[in-house]
């Protein structure tokens, strides 16, 4: 990454921890305005490092939740459908 992305992801990071730590969602806001008020290519370099640490952060949370959670259902077994496994009733109907 160039310096303007660096030094956004090392701003977005330290954001983020202290707006988690205030529990104010609102400082990412504030702080791109803040940003944004000298320059514009360091706040969408900012806003684009918030928003891929935070849907990553959320994706990770999802997955620890889902791998909590355990198997989802019976599996169903592969080539049993009538796509890939036809039967005479459908067999070649394109």
């Amino acid at each position: 990454m160039g310096i303007t992305e660096d030094l956004a992801d090392a701003l977005a990071r330290d954001t983020i921890a202290v707006a988690e730590k205030l529990g104010d969602d609102g400082l990412i806001a504030e702080v791109s305005k803040v940003i944004g008020a000298s320059s514009t290519t360091t706040q969408e370099a900012f806003m684009t490092a918030i928003r891929v640490r935070l849907s990553e952060k959320r994706a990770r949370a999802f997955l620890k939740e889902r791998i909590a959670k355990g198997p989802a259902g019976p599996k169903k077994e592969i080539g049993t459908g009538p796509i890939l496994n036809p039967t005479e009733d459908n067999a070649g109907g394109h």
